[in-house]
């Protein structure tokens, strides 16, 4: 049974649209645009201050990290006073992975992720805006050692070199969005929600299995909880009562594989509904639309 990360990345058809080094020496500033549902950057060298126009101004050092959900144009400056210049401009990245401006004294790695569109919300409804990783952190050792091997793929220009860059940035996210989960500050939303034992065990069975009907007393024996105490923390922590989740999840994946190009009576079937109305009843109660409209979307597009 897949778990539920992994569950939901290939829902999401994540992948990197790509990775990237700065480096940059002197006195700048420079705003880089919105244009990618997520993004993260580490400072691997140096410092500098990131300007996010939803938080306050961060500081960051070497070993530092951040996360960027749906992301704004933002700003990484070494003088915060100076007007900031476009970054997708002002460097070549036409010319290479790795941009230069002014010297070497800082340098970062990024990477950014396209999202598929139809899925957006799984990511913004468990994600900050901002979530920042400083290096003190257990989880930071971990995602540093990552960085090494990414930052040796940028220097060398070596066989599959941007196949394992590609690799290397989803490592990455995996490992940040582990350490979001296990912050103690960090409380709802299903990625939080994993590092329960009890609920992390209910929640990967309906992510595993979406086309069962589950019932309450099967996800309560799973998670070792009675019904009463199950349904109460649950809900607690995802917002919805356990039946309700499922029953989203399932038309979420269902929706997915309606835009792939699947009938709805395959998809009715994949599903378990008996009939293909009581499945469009369902779809359109949740989703808001019939199965149909979904299909007919899937065929009109080139």
């Amino acid at each position: 049974m897949r778990d539920t990360l992994t569950s939901v990345f290939q829902l999401l058809d994540l992948h990197s649209a790509r990775s990237t080094r700065l480096e940059a020496g002197g006195a700048w500033s420079l705003r880089f645009p919105d244009r990618h549902v997520l993004k993260f950057a580490a400072v691997t060298r140096g410092g500098c201050w990131m300007l996010h126009p939803e938080h306050p101004e961060v500081e960051l050092r070497a070993g530092d990290a951040f996360l960027l959900c749906h992301t704004p144009s933002y700003v990484l400056a070494s003088d915060r006073s100076l007007p900031p210049e476009n970054g997708a401009e002002v460097i070549d990245w036409s010319a290479s992975d790795t941009g230069r401006y002014g010297g070497d004294e800082v340098a970062l790695l990024a990477g950014a992720f396209a999202v598929s569109a139809l899925h957006e919300r799984v990511i913004h409804d468990a994600l900050p805006r901002l979530m920042l990783l400083r290096r003190e952190t257990a989880a930071a050792a971990a995602i540093m050692r990552t960085l090494e091997l990414m930052e040796v793929e940028f220097q060398a220009a070596r066989m599959g070199a941007s196949l394992m860059r590609h690799h290397l940035a989803e490592m990455l996210l995996v490992q940040m969005l582990r350490a979001h989960a296990s912050a103690e500050t960090v409380r709802g939303g299903w990625i939080s929600t994993l590092t329960d034992p009890k609920l992390g065990a209910a929640l990967g069975a309906i992510h595993g299995a979406p086309e069962r009907h589950w019932t309450l007393r099967e996800l309560a024996g799973i998670a070792g909880m009675s019904r009463s105490a199950f349904a109460q923390a649950f809900q607690r922590a995802l917002g919805r009562t356990p039946i309700d989740y499922a029953a989203h999840w399932r038309m979420q994946v269902a929706e997915d594989l309606l835009a792939r190009g699947l009938s709805v009576t395959e998809v009715s079937d994949r599903m378990g509904y008996s009939t293909q109305s009581a499945f469009g009843a369902a779809y359109k109660r949740i989703r808001g639309q019939s199965p149909g409209a979904v299909t007919r979307r899937a065929e009109a597009r080139p």
